[in-house]
């Protein structure tokens, strides 16, 4: 015979694996994503790209090429001899309002 005790186990066994797969399975869609995103040159083309884009956003993209910093290059505290740059950080918040009762406050 089963005891409470173990069919409880067993059911909490079987529903963090599958949350554990299901996001596994989300993950992975955006490695693959990300591994089939186009490799763009850094060059004077790139913003006619961005802009011609649907909502002028490419949402995976590979950028290569020589980019130079404003002020001074970043450097790894981990890797002697790395170095890295921040060309522009652009940071978008989406906001959803539910009803218009939230609205009037």
């Amino acid at each position: 015979p089963i005891t409470p005790g173990e069919l409880l186990c067993l059911g909490s066994s079987l529903a963090f694996s599958g949350l554990f797969y299901y996001l596994y399975r989300r993950k992975a869609r955006v490695v693959a994503r990300i591994q089939e995103a186009p490799k763009l040159q850094v060059d004077d083309n790139l913003p006619a790209l961005v802009s011609a884009a649907e909502g002028r956003c490419l949402p995976y993209v590979a950028l290569e090429g020589i980019v130079l910093p404003a002020q001074a290059a970043l450097t790894s505290h981990y890797h002697e001899g790395l170095q890295g740059v921040i060309q522009k950080l652009l940071l978008k918040e989406h906001r959803l309002i539910w009803n218009t009762f939230v609205r009037s406050w």
